[in-house]
């Protein structure tokens, strides 16, 4: 028997493949998706333990145009649901209590959670030289705009929850491309920001924070079934080779090695995976892809009982600074946002340990682990009885770690893989981290493999 022929292959049945998958089906062309995990969704995993609706990777997510557009092609815009409006209350741990962040200009002008002096110092920002921030880290960028105090005090936290990373390390031009442009533009990012809004056109995405109504496992198990041949599970794509005018592709599965040969390929699996898979056609590209970081998250989801917890538990959730006596990175309060998430009675908190900060985390025993959390827990909020912890789960490779030459980086990758045939990488560390922002990068690798087949005919 000779080697089965296919138009693609993704590896990766996580967000990004799986719409890659999708759009490259709508061309007519056989399309097999391969994923080392035992259901599809990649990190988006949920399950249901106790009533409680668990989520082990992302809990929400933001629409943005691409992914709007894309559910309305597939008939699945009905698959979201919004987070409740008091989602919009958000919180910080300062200072021994939790702040809330403010939400409108009033609300600013009266927050403790910058003095007079930054606030002054913030408004003068259209007064500020420009510079050029290429390799500068979100502190340094920030600092320099709007002041050390809004650096460390504001976006610190953000981004901690965020990228679970350090403001210090991360790049700019990576995690704010926007606020660059606005300064490289117009010498200011409240003059950019408001030229900006004056002339924004074209489509848009969904306002809030969103996820479905059972889940970001459910979601993406919806979005694979709607593939004609159903994703190979508990298989990985190990290895690519060059056969004429396709790729040989080898897989690795529960009944042994096998090859295929495919037209297309898009590689959606993690940096270090798209590494490993391409160490043999291009090592300079396998080395690139290598250099990515990433931050390891430990997610330990809580059961409560609101009466219980000393602190009035209603928002968004918190999230906690870098400080030496915390461990914490911050806690969503899932059954506040989305209905059905916890038994009556309940309330479901999802908690996150590890990060940049604490690396050494994805490594400690259960019991390391729930110590820590429920004496951080007990301080920030106040805890009358033990809660119920539901699950702990642990991803070593949770969130990209855009450094400060991360888009040079990008850059180079791509510029490898553009000498390389019919071939794409999509992912969460290519243009940004958030569910969405890894939705489009599948479609826009898609997009890119048929353009090249245009191209070609």
């Amino acid at each position: 028997m000779g080697t089965p022929e296919l138009g693609a292959v993704v590896a990766g049945a996580g967000i990004s493949g799986l719409a890659a998958a999708l759009e490259l089906q709508e061309s007519g062309a056989e399309i097999l998706v391969v994923d080392a995990s035992d259901r599809p969704g990649g990190v988006m995993r949920t399950d249901h333990i106790g009533g409680f609706v668990i989520e082990r990777g992302p809990n929400t997510t933001q629409v943005k145009a691409p992914m709007l557009a894309f559910l309305r092609r597939q008939g699945a815009e009905d698959q979201m649901v919004a987070a409740r409006s008091e989602g919009r209350r958000r919180y910080f741990y300062r200072d021994g209590e939790l702040v809330r962040v403010p939400d409108s200009p009033i609300a600013f002008a009266r927050s403790p959670l910058l003095t007079g002096k930054a606030k002054l110092r913030m408004l003068a920002e259209p007064l500020m030289r420009r510079r050029d921030a290429e390799g500068e880290s979100v502190s340094e960028f920030i600092g320099r705009r709007l002041g050390d105090e809004v650096a460390s005090a504001l976006v610190g936290p953000f981004l901690t929850g965020v990228y679970a990373g350090n403001e210090r390390e991360l790049g700019v031009e990576a995690v704010f491309p926007s606020l660059v442009e606005h300064e490289r533009k117009s010498g200011s990012l409240a003059i950019g920001m408001i030229s900006s809004a004056l002339r924004r056109g074209g489509p848009k995405g969904l306002r809030g924070s969103w996820s479905a109504p059972n889940g970001m496992g459910p979601f993406a198990r919806s979005l694979a079934e709607r593939l004609v041949e159903a994703p190979a599970l508990e298989s990985r794509v190990t290895g690519l080779r060059r056969d004429g005018d396709a790729w040989l592709v080898f897989i690795s599965g529960p009944g042994g090695p096998q090859r295929l040969r495919a037209k297309r390929v898009v590689l959606a699996v993690p940096a270090p995976q798209a590494a490993e898979i391409l160490r043999g056609v291009d090592t300079d590209l396998a080395e690139a892809l290598e250099q990515i970081d990433y931050a390891p998250i430990v997610g330990v989801p809580l059961g409560v009982t609101p009466s219980a917890v000393r602190t009035k538990i209603d928002g968004f959730g918190f999230l906690v600074p870098h400080q030496p006596d915390v461990s914490l990175l911050g806690c969503l309060f899932m059954s506040r946002l989305f209905a059905g998430r916890a038994p009556t009675g309940r309330d479901l908190f999802q908690c996150l340990l590890g990060g940049t900060h604490w690396r050494e985390a994805i490594d400690q025993p259960d019991d390391v682990i729930l110590k820590k959390l429920h004496a951080d827990l007990d301080q920030i909020v106040g805890l009358d009885e033990e809660p119920e912890t539901l699950a702990i789960t642990r991803v070593r490779q949770a969130i990209p770690q855009p450094g400060r030459n991360h888009r040079r980086l990008i850059a180079e990758i791509r510029r490898r893989l553009a000498e390389l045939p019919d071939i794409e990488l999509a992912g969460a560390y290519l243009d940004g981290i958030s569910v969405s922002d890894a939705l489009a990068s599948g479609l826009g690798a898609a997009s890119r493999l048929e353009q090249r087949t245009a191209a070609q005919q």
